[in-house]
């Protein structure tokens, strides 16, 4: 099932892409006069498996409901999108977690996950223009496949740990490198407001079967970026979920970022080096989650 949060008269909705369009879900359950059914994408994650069966009804009897209102059906290119998960306990992330990127960085291969964290002021939505900061010039973009929890996680093992992931959804990891690079610390350079951009939907795990090996591509400009496979990655998802778990709790929501294949602007030989621009469009692509696209624009400085 793909979900996605829209955003309508200031108010965060919940919708499911169906083929007749994305359903809303709130005003569907209004005129089905049914209770019970999940109206935010956290309520959705709490309520698990619950949940997505209210949801499944929910859309089983919208399509079969004879002079059903077309009102609930919204066109998806017309809507304001949110972040899939619009708030999040934790974002945590992965870095050096694909060979040919370390390679491509001269980095050595990590013999453990490297973990960095962003904050809550980083997320923002497909579609969203993302103002680069004033205090960079080294903007990079990352290509990321995003791991949502489904239920409290705390000392898993690998085999056990796909068992606490909801879904997947396609996360950009802008990185000012200048300001990354300032210290051994990475956080100045990653949590930059808007640097997190996730969506467009958030695609249950059943609907992903094996998100070790998932085309991804990315593209500024419409040149192409990045291409590669989550088969790269160095630690696996499920291996990056124990780890984690190993040392801190994860709760249903919390998001990590698995990170990026080769082919960033950081990862070129210097003279090649051009960051983004204001004006550039970069699309983020992974199989089975669709398509994230972001414009940059410059800082606007009150």
């Amino acid at each position: 099932m793909k979900l996605l949060t829209f955003i309508e008269e200031q108010e965060y909705r919940l919708g499911i892409k169906t083929e007749q369009g994305i359903l809303d879900v709130a005003a569907t359950a209004e005129q089905l006069n049914l209770r019970g059914v999940p109206s935010t994408m956290e309520e959705v994650i709490e309520q698990g498996e619950l949940g997505l069966a209210a949801l499944r009804k929910l859309v089983l009897k919208a399509s079969s409901v004879p002079g059903f209102p077309r009102s609930v059906w919204l066109e998806e290119e017309a809507l304001r999108f949110a972040p899939c998960i619009p708030s999040s306990n934790k974002i945590i992330c992965v870095g050096l977690n694909y060979r040919r990127h370390a390679e491509e960085t001269n980095s050595p291969i990590p013999q453990t996950p490297i973990l960095f964290s962003k904050f809550n002021n980083a997320l923002s939505a497909h579609g969203d223009e993302i103002e680069l900061p004033a205090a960079s010039s080294q903007v990079d973009y990352e290509c990321e496949l995003a791991v949502i929890i489904g239920n409290k996680t705390r000392q898993v093992t690998k085999e056990q740990a796909m068992n606490y992931v909801f879904g997947y959804c396609i996360a950009n990891d802008l990185s000012a490198r200048d300001l990354q690079m300032q210290s051994s610390q990475w956080l100045l350079g990653k949590t930059c407001d808007g640097f997190s951009p996730l969506g467009p939907y958030l695609v249950t795990a059943d609907d992903v079967e094996n998100p070790n090996d998932l085309w991804m591509k990315t593209t500024v400009n419409g040149e192409v970026r990045q291409s590669s496979r989550t088969s790269d990655m160095i630690f696996a998802c499920e291996e990056i979920v124990s780890y984690i778990s190993r040392h801190f709790t994860l709760m249903p929501g919390d998001v990590i970022l698995t990170g990026t294949p080769e082919g960033v602007v950081m990862g070129r030989p210097p003279e090649d080096q051009v960051y983004l621009q204001p004006g550039d469009v970069v699309t983020v692509e992974i199989e089975k989650l669709g398509t994230l696209t972001n414009r940059m624009v410059a800082e606007s400085i009150l």
